[in-house]
Order: C-alpha cells, then sequence, then structure tokens
C-alpha cells in the first residue's frame, strides 16, 4: 500500500486530475508535505525515526479529522538534510540547496494547481530554518500562498504529556534516540526497535557554564559525533510503549487542531487595508 499510515481517501497521490480540476473550494484545501530524515538513530532504532514520525502522526490526525474539512497528505519526503549525521553510516543527506529547491518546486507544483494552503509538516529538527526560508520565499512570490512550516512535536497538547513522562535532564538533552522518539516508534513502529542495543548518552563536551548552548538561544554549530560516541543524545533505556502511546495521542489531537485552524486561517492584509 502506498498510502501506508495515511488514510487512502486523504492521499493526494491516489487522486486524478480531473478529481483536482473539479475540486471546490481549493483555496483553502489543506496540503500536507510530511517530512523527515533517513539517518542514523544510535544502535536501537531504523533511520526512518523521524519519516515514521510525521506519516504516522499525519495518517492517524487525518483519519480522526472532521470529514467536512478536505485536508490531503502529499508521499512523504524521506530525505533531508542531516549532515549532523554522515559520520555514522547509513545516514543520507540532502544538501541545504537541494532541499530548499524540492520544496520550492514542490510547492510551486501544489500552487500552480489552484491549491493556497501547504504546510511543511517536519519531524528532524536539523532542518527547520530551511523550511522557514521556502515558506517565506514563496510567499513573498505568491502573496496569495500560505504556507506553513511546522515542526510536528511543537503542538501545544504535547508539553503537558512529556513534562509528565519525561525527566527534566531529558526533556533538556534528550533531543535523538532518547527516551521520546523511542517510546514513539515502539508505538508506531514497534517490530523495528531493538531495546537490548538501547544505551544512554547524554552529550559529552557541551559548555557547562555561560550563556552557549547546543540548542538554545545562542547556540553554536555542532556535529553528532562532536557529542556523542553512539550517536544517541538521550536516554532511550527508560522508553516504553505506554508513553509512547500517550505522546502519539497527545500528538494527533494536536495536530487534528492545527489542521482544522489552518482550514479556516486566512492570511493578513493589512496593506490592502490602508
Amino acid at each position: 500500500m502506498m498510502h501506508g499510515f495515511i488514510p487512502s481517501d486523504r492521499y493526494f497521490p491516489y487522486l486524478t486530475w480531473t478529481d483536482i480540476q473539479a475540486m471546490p473550494n481549493k483555496e483553502n484545501v489543506v496540503i500536507v508535505q510530511p517530512m523527515g530524515a533517513i539517518e542514523q538513530h544510535g544502535a536501537h532504532l531504523p533511520l526512518a525515526v523521524d519519516s515514521a514520525i510525521s506519516v504516522a502522526v499525519l495518517g492517524k490526525a487525518l483519519a480522526q479529522l472532521d470529514p467536512s474539512i478536505p485536508a490531503y497528505a502529499l508521499p512523504p519526503l524521506y530525505y533531508g538534510k542531516s549532515n549532523e549525521h554522515w559520520h555514522f553510516p547509513g545516514t543520507v543527506t540532502l544538501s541545504t540547496q537541494t532541499l530548499l529547491a524540492i520544496l520550492m518546486e514542490v510547492a510551486e507544483s501544489i500552487y500552480r494547481a489552484g491549491f493556497r494552503k501547504l504546510v511543511f509538516m517536519n519531524s528532524h529538527g536539523g532542518q527547520p530554518q530551511i523550511l522557514e526560508i521556502a515558506a517565506r520565499d514563496l510567499h513573498q512570490q505568491y502573496e496569495d500562498f500560505a504556507v506553513f512550516p511546522l515542526f510536528t512535536w511543537k503542538v501545544p497538547t504535547i508539553s503537558a504529556i512529556a513534562t509528565e513522562l519525561l525527566t527534566p535532564k531529558e526533556l533538556e538533552l534528550g533531543i535523538h534516540a532518547g527516551d521520546a522518539e523511542t517510546s514513539l516508534l515502539l508505538s508506531i513502529l514497534p517490530d523495528q526497535v531493538k531495546m537490548d542495543r538501547a544505551a544512554a548518552e547524554y552529550p559529552l563536551g557541551e559548555p557547562q557554564n555561560g550563556v552557549l548552548s547546543m540548542e538554545g538561544a545562542l547556540p553554536f554549530a555542532w556535529m553528532t559525533r562532536d557529542l556523542s560516541k553512539s550517536g544517541v543524545l538521550g536516554d532511550p533505556t527508560t522508553a516504553s510503549k505506554e508513553k509512547g502511546d500517550r505522546l502519539l495521542a497527545a500528538l494527533v489531537t494536536g495536530w487534528i487542531q492545527v489542521i482544522t485552524d489552518i482550514y479556516e486561517f486566512s492570511l493578513p492584509n493589512a496593506y490592502k487595508l490602508q
């Protein structure tokens, strides 16, 4: 099945060109581009973690979305900008220029078909800035095009659950293949998780004093092997399917709200009011 986690009636490639030509209210139809990466996630998780999370969360959200809201998933963009992990075998990375070009050209195709709302739904922490650049440039080029560069994990419904389930140290430093991602994979792809290989490793050599940090307001550039020998940044040994089920449910609830809000969204146009 090409659609995988995505409901077949919400999978954009299953439409015909005449379906799209005849589609009503295309300016408010929500088109979602799920995005991830193919990159190392330690010895216990598959390369597809980020991509799997995007597709599973989106698929379950679309399955529960109000049927009256028109929303469709594009085929997942599995490859991303993953060069921070390229010292680890199996990582496949696109350059900044290639990923940006792909996003621009996909978006232009969607616009040309008559759609005016596009979501970049990204689950890989190494590329949000590229999505933001693409979204801004697309809106500059097409003033009636609403483009949303969103991170899967940033929906408001996840904060309270994450605080309840994860330790303060894991919330701060468990950014890759730790408790949260491992738990979520135990929920959505349990057969691909090798818990007997799970080992905790937190960043090595990160500045302990001053204002600089790995992912904070004043970050420094790093490669994964600068900080971790195993490729893990966090503690996957405490992960469980039960945690993953709760994280997944919170993410799905959040994304139902996100898609609903985007469907109802109108671009601000203060310049037209002057």
